[in-house]
């Protein structure tokens, strides 16, 4: 039935019953959201403990580490038939660009991207709270039975309950819901509302328990901003790019290859938890998420050499592309900070000109920027997370677009190219 008045004149959004209603789901959501983060995080943390005793440098690692990698792959491939998961899962920018999640493999996700995470997956918490936050919303819509517009609202105020404590900031995590999402019209003005309020809520409850996560996490040298280093940003955005356009690739590459695989698909989880437990004990710091591994790179970014550095970025991708292609389950988001804020300190390695603080925030936030597609977002997280300058935050946002709209344009030449493909082919 329609809510427009009789003059015909459309009431505002906040002027609803519907809208009040939707921004109570949104506290709940959000309570719910803080409660679900402080549950996983704690129970992987607690986990991954394993590999404490660990060298950051060459063959630093432990071979007894391949059996729990490959322990972890086994587990992995069960709970994916015990609990009719399929070999990939969306991801978490696909449930956020559909603002829907399929509820029915919530509980699998979150379990076995738990046992993921706990077994050294170069993967990251995001897709697991994610199905976990936007599931909720999405079954509390159905309950209450929604229309789609709304449901697909209560779905992202899920996302920003379960993220918000996560990223430690409301602001980063509404920004990304907005960019990846893309809600329109008047749903935006309920999105925007929503997400506000669930983070809101989220955030508090988190950092009344646990504090601040993710805020300032990365120390870097402050530096004097100065206009070259606009031109300079340029650069690091189109460098971002080549090295997202090789992560995708790589991503493509090994989920075509595993999916080729005739084998039972414990086989192919325990081979992958093999692959990338053979390079964690080659190289530790290609372990698990990439947060903490990335404190330590800075940290001793002075004796690191640029050999071992470029060796790390090529090796994460590789690690986390086989994560994700051997059947584990879990987020980008992490793994591609790692990568880019290590590609900044080989930056620095190469070109000592750049400044550190400079080659690392630009990089921190283009990679995952232009692979999620949300440069904004990014922009906001990098310059929480190393507390950089006012100042400095502009070469950061030249840096993102450029990459972003680099990809874009990959994109779309390979768009392009797939209808001149068809027509030459048989």
């Amino acid at each position: 039935m329609s809510t427009t008045p009789a003059g015909g004149v459309t009431p505002p959004v906040a002027s609803t019953r519907e809208f009040w209603a939707l921004m109570g789901y949104a506290v709940a959501l959000g309570v719910f959201g803080a409660a679900a983060a402080l549950l996983f995080l704690g129970i992987i943390g607690r986990g991954a403990q394993w590999y404490s005793d660990s060298d950051s440098g060459w063959f630093g690692g432990h071979w007894w580490w391949l059996a729990v990698t490959v322990g972890a792959g086994v587990v992995v491939g069960l709970l994916h038939r015990l609990m009719h998961l399929p070999e990939q899962t969306p991801g978490f920018v696909a449930d956020l660009d559909h603002e829907s999640v399929d509820t029915r493999l919530v509980p699998g996700i979150a379990v076995v991207s738990a046992v993921s995470l706990m077994g050294g997956a170069s993967l990251g918490p995001e897709k697991a709270l994610g199905a976990i936050g936007g599931g909720a919303g999405g079954w509390l819509a159905t309950r209450r039975q929604l229309n789609t517009d709304d449901s697909q609202v209560n779905t992202l105020s899920g996302f920003a309950g379960a993220y918000s404590g996560l990223f430690s900031s409301p602001v980063i995590i509404v920004m990304m819901i907005l960019e990846v999402a893309r809600p329109g019209g008047q749903q935006f003005t309920k999105a925007l509302a929503g997400s506000i309020v669930s983070a809101s809520v989220s955030f508090g409850v988190y950092f009344a328990v646990a504090g601040a996560f993710f805020v300032d996490a990365y120390q870097v040298p402050t530096y004097d901003f100065a206009s070259w280093q606009l031109l300079v940003a340029v650069g690091l955005g189109l460098f971002a790019a080549l090295a997202v356009t090789i992560l995708v690739a790589s991503i493509q590459l090994m989920t075509n290859l595993f999916g080729r695989m005739r084998l039972p698909g414990i086989v192919k989880a325990a081979l992958g938890g093999l692959l990338f437990g053979l390079v964690g004990v080659t190289l530790p710091l290609t372990m698990f998420n990439g947060s903490d591994q990335l404190k330590t790179v800075l940290h001793e970014a002075g004796t690191l050499g640029a050999g071992l550095l470029a060796v790390l970025v090529i090796a994460k991708m590789f690690t986390f592309a086989v994560s994700l292609g051997s059947g584990f389950v879990g987020g980008p988001v992490f793994p591609a900070l790692f990568i880019g804020g290590t590609a900044g300190v080989l930056v620095h390695q190469l070109i000592p000109g750049v400044p550190l603080g400079l080659a690392v925030t630009c990089l921190l936030a283009a990679v995952p920027g232009s692979l999620v597609s949300a440069p904004f977002a990014m922009v906001l997280a990098a310059a929480f997370l190393t507390q950089i300058g006012a100042l400095q935050t502009a070469p950061i946002l030249i840096s993102v677009v450029t990459a972003y709209l680099a990809m874009q344009g990959v994109k779309y030449l390979l768009a392009k190219r797939k209808p001149a493909v068809a027509d030459t082919g048989p």
